[in-house]
């Protein structure tokens, strides 16, 4: 339960997050202002937020649980996952993307191949993003739910309306600085709630040795390799081709939401940095959040729903004061995944399809309208959306199953058109066409394709192959686009003049 220092410490926390996001919205004139903060933001706070925005309530409800299901597999999502996707992106693609000076990856599409394709990409993360959300309300209702016994929906609407404002408030700039503050409380609550957890079971050594003792389901909790027949969906087959080579570099090279911040940099160097500190703070993730998942096994045995195995050990062993500053990092988490998401939504509508197809020619400070009624309406669609993960056994599952269905096609896609200059604009077309429409067949007979109940690592690295060969093969008998309209779009093109 909740005492009245813990009540303090919360409503303090959301009136400080509502204050400094009220306040940037001076700062928004323009269109490029909202979704874009004028391009002047420094790489610390790039890199600050774009941990505290992958790292949301999914992780702190979803990841936990999928550590308390299966162990400390869970952390190659970070460490062999996100790292070096982090630094190619750095290095390799982010420059690309600011040179270029686009607003959102699907314009990048559009001028490396043609507006049908800078449409078809748009169009799909505009749904995944409308269903993440909807994934990300859930658990903040789960969450609050636990700890506080608010009902579900109450939860997700009071998340809704916090986060609505100072988003609509103050666009990209107030969700950058917000995100600052919100990655040092987490940091602090999270490393709290490790420090106690560690604490209550008697040490690391202790907690490996009470959890192996369990034997069955826990017999390989600590093993960071795991192949096909240890009961898990995470083998090493499928970390490999699917999260390593894919979904990875699929998600900081080709996700809006990242890319949207790493735009906004003052300069390029701002851009890079920011990614590079961003690779070094990812390395702390799986120790702050997976492991309170694991703690749970011991003090929280035999649950069913994985996904309530945080908050139980929250409600259960962190005292008054604390338990406060332990739901401000739950309500930072979830409030910097909600902040970046609807922002980067609301960027794709009005710049790639809004402004280009329904009006054209309007004033920018339509446009800049455009961008916050967006917001609204997206939240709205967000809380339809949210019962979605009932569907899935937990919702870490149900996030990434929904990413499998886009990331190994727009990587695809990505990845041959900045390297083959002479891929075609239809090639590229048919082939983001096809690597979704495979990623929906894969997962509609996953059950006689693959051995796992949840293959969706598997169906990422089929579907990016399958969009590369459809992609390259295509490209073989259709035209190329002339080399001097590829420049600063293809390495082997060189720079734009």
């Amino acid at each position: 339960m909740l005492h009245g220092i813990d009540y303090f410490i919360i409503l303090a926390y959301l009136t400080g997050m509502l204050l400094l996001g009220y306040y940037f919205r001076k700062f928004v004139n323009t269109s490029g202002d909202y979704f874009l903060a004028g391009r002047a933001l420094p790489f610390w706070a790039i890199a600050m937020s774009l941990i505290v925005s992958d790292i949301g309530a999914v992780d702190f409800v979803g990841t936990a649980g999928q550590a308390y299901r299966y162990g400390i597999v869970v952390a190659n999502f970070d460490w062999l996952g996100s790292v070096p996707g982090m630094i190619l992106a750095a290095f390799v693609f982010i420059p690309f993307y600011w040179r270029s000076g686009v607003y959102t990856i699907p314009e990048y599409l559009g001028r490396r191949y043609n507006e049908w394709t800078q449409l078809i990409a748009s169009v799909t993360w505009i749904i995944f993003y409308t269903f993440g959300l909807g994934v990300t309300f859930w658990a903040s209702g789960v969450m609050l739910h636990t700890l506080m016994g608010w009902p579900v929906w109450l939860a997700i609407v009071v998340t809704a309306v916090v986060v609505g404002f100072y988003t609509v408030s103050g666009g990209l700039s107030a969700v950058v600085m917000t995100d600052v503050v919100q990655m040092i409380i987490m940091f602090i609550g999270a490393g709290a709630l490790l420090v106690l957890g560690l604490k209550h079971v008697g040490g690391f050594m202790a907690l490996r040795e009470k959890i192996t003792a369990m034997g069955g389901q826990y017999a390989h909790h600590f093993q960071l390799v795991r192949t096909a027949d240890t009961d898990t969906p995470y083998p090493w087959t499928g970390i490999l081709f699917g999260l390593t080579f894919v979904m990875a570099n699929a998600y900081w090279i080709g996700n809006q939401s990242i890319a949207q911040r790493c735009l906004g940099a003052k300069n390029e160097w701002h851009a890079k940095a920011s990614l590079i500190m961003g690779a070094f703070l990812k390395m702390f993730i799986p120790v702050l959040i997976i492991f309170p998942g694991i703690i749970a096994v011991v003090t929280n045995p035999g649950l069913v729903n994985g996904d309530e195995a945080v908050p139980l050990l929250i409600r259960n062993f962190i005292p008054p004061g604390l338990l406060g500053l332990l739901f401000s990092a739950f309500f930072a988490a979830l409030m910097s995944t909600i902040d970046s998401t609807l922002n980067s939504t609301a960027t794709l509508w009005t710049n790639d399809i809004y402004r280009k197809y329904i009006r054209k020619g309007k004033d920018d400070r339509h446009y800049l309208k455009t961008g916050k009624v967006t917001t609204i309406i997206l939240l709205l669609l967000a809380l339809l959306t949210s019962p979605v993960s009932k569907d899935f056994p937990g919702i870490y599952v149900a996030i990434q199953t929904m990413l499998s269905f886009i990331q190994g096609p727009i990587f695809g896609v990505i990845l041959l058109g900045m390297v083959w200059k002479r891929t075609s604009q239809w090639g590229g077309l048919f082939g983001l066409l096809g690597g979704i429409l495979l990623a929906g067949i894969l997962y509609l007979f996953k059950g006689t394709l693959f051995t796992i109940e949840d293959p969706f690592l598997y169906v990422s690295w089929w579907s990016f192959v399958g969009t590369v060969i459809i992609t390259w093969g295509i490209t073989l008998f259709t035209r190329p686009w002339p080399v001097e309209r590829l420049h600063g779009l293809v390495f082997s093109a060189g720079k734009k003049d």
